[in-house]
């Protein structure tokens, strides 16, 4: 077996004449040792037979590929170009690699490592500060979580950065995008959140072309509010830039699987041409300021409960009982619960639980005043959110509550339908008749 490591930068000469170049990529003990991954400087990983081939070290130890979960710490890079940008790991797909001995994946490549993927973070930055926040999976994040990602990300924000780059996993994001738009008082400049759908080391990943279009959308995007960059089409084309508060993950697996409910996306990136295009001109305007006021606090007193045929309306009590401040309830249609739950909702609120109502199902907005279930709701108490996604209340709610934790609930109710970051009233139409992306071209819905 040749006599390289995973992080070093090797050239290999194989059988057949083929050259080579690729960081090594980490093995495991039962991967075969006739052969060597390798990650091309496209981004790519291809797999490499080592017999009767040469092997040639251009560089020990050229990425540092970490092995272990953890904060890291910091590491400053100098780039080439004007802007002075962030780049915040929080774990996720987007720094994984594959166990191929469990077919799993974990975290496992540092924001260094991650950085030296993507030529453009360095190309466009004067100053480029990486940090190892954690290594988490998304579905294992917490509000104290969110917390911790909005103190660091208002840190850099507030040493003057141009933008600040959050890898992240899929599953989650875009909860913690929701967070982080509402702790995030008063941006001045774009925070990007990124992942991927594909661990990094895998041929088909999408990490690299997501995290190329974050500096590109640094550089150029005129508003200041938090959003999720990712694939806009299953090929590379472009990347979307949705609305931290108005993103959902739409698809399991596919590379396009985020989509901007009830509104339009914010922007279009082409990253191989290094081309902005903004599609939405609704936003908060970016001012440039590094004056941001962080409220990062969050309660976990808050709960999402979606309605369903025979739902146990105990389940309502019980969170009463366990002292919980806050519900939002996952309505069907137009905001419902079965009627038989209105005596526990109004239990609920009449001990100072702010209920919420928003709706399950995709597009569309909350409308209480239709049929009579909806009508006794709104007697008993609960407020409807309008068109703001059930995550986005859920998070908002937690919000107002970790902030304002001695407010009367009839003014956090208010606050919760206050619109505070473009989370409620999306673009005219677009909440019943959905848009679609195809290619390079807007495609309007059929009739």
């Amino acid at each position: 077996m040749v006599n390289v490591r995973p992080g070093d930068l090797v050239r290999v000469h194989t059988r057949a004449g083929l050259v080579v170049e690729g960081v090594v990529l980490p093995s495991t003990e039962v991967a075969s040792e006739g052969h060597v991954v390798l990650k091309l400087s496209n981004g790519y990983n291809i797999g490499v037979s080592l017999e009767g081939a040469t092997v040639e070290v251009l560089a020990e130890g050229y990425l540092r590929l970490a092995e272990h979960e953890g904060s890291q710490g910091v590491t400053v890079i100098k780039g080439e170009g004007a802007l002075r940008m962030a780049f915040v790991s929080t774990g996720g797909t987007i720094t994984s690699r594959v166990e191929y001995e469990t077919g799993a994946v974990r975290p496992a490549l540092s924001a260094g490592d991650l950085v030296e993927f993507a030529p453009e973070l360095r190309e466009l930055s004067a100053e480029l500060v990486a940090v190892d926040l954690m290594r988490k999976l998304s579905e294992n994040m917490t509000p104290e979580d969110w917390s911790r990602i909005s103190e660091e990300v208002g840190k850099r924000l507030r040493s003057g950065a141009d933008g600040v780059i959050v890898a992240h996993g899929t599953d989650t994001m875009s909860y913690t995008a929701a967070a982080l738009a509402f702790s995030l008082r008063s941006l001045g400049n774009p925070v990007v959140m990124v992942g991927a759908q594909r661990s990094s080391d895998r041929p088909s990943t999408d990490a690299l072309y997501n995290l190329r279009a974050c500096p590109i959308v640094i550089r150029d995007a005129p508003f200041a509010e938090v959003v999720v960059a990712m694939h806009g089409s299953s090929d590379d084309l472009y990347s979307l830039v949705h609305r931290g508060v108005r993103v959902r993950k739409m698809h399991s697996s596919r590379r396009d699987a985020f989509q901007t409910i009830n509104d339009l996306p914010l922007a279009k990136v082409y990253v191989n041409e290094r081309r902005f295009e903004l599609i939405n001109r609704n936003y908060i305007p970016r001012t440039g300021s590094p004056d941001v006021r962080v409220m990062s606090r969050f309660s976990d007193r808050v709960a999402l409960l979606k309605s369903y045929p025979g739902l146990d309306c105990g389940i309502i009590d019980y969170l009463v009982d366990r002292g919980y401040r806050g519900i939002v309830i996952e309505g069907t249609g137009l905001g419902h619960i079965r009627e038989e739950c209105a005596e526990s909702v109004g239990r609920a609120t009449e001990e100072g639980v702010v209920v919420a109502m928003a709706t399950q199902t995709i597009f569309g907005r909350v409308n209480m005043n239709v049929y009579t279930t909806g009508r006794r709701l709104l007697k008993v108490g609960v407020v409807p959110v309008d068109d703001m996604l059930s995550e986005v209340a859920f998070v908002k709610l937690s919000w107002l509550w970790g902030n304002y934790p001695s407010e009367d609930p009839r003014r956090i109710a208010s606050m919760l339908v206050t619109n505070m970051a473009n989370e409620i009233g999306g673009a005219q139409g677009l909440e019943t008749f959905p848009r679609w992306y195809h290619g390079d071209r807007l495609q309007e819905p059929r009739a």
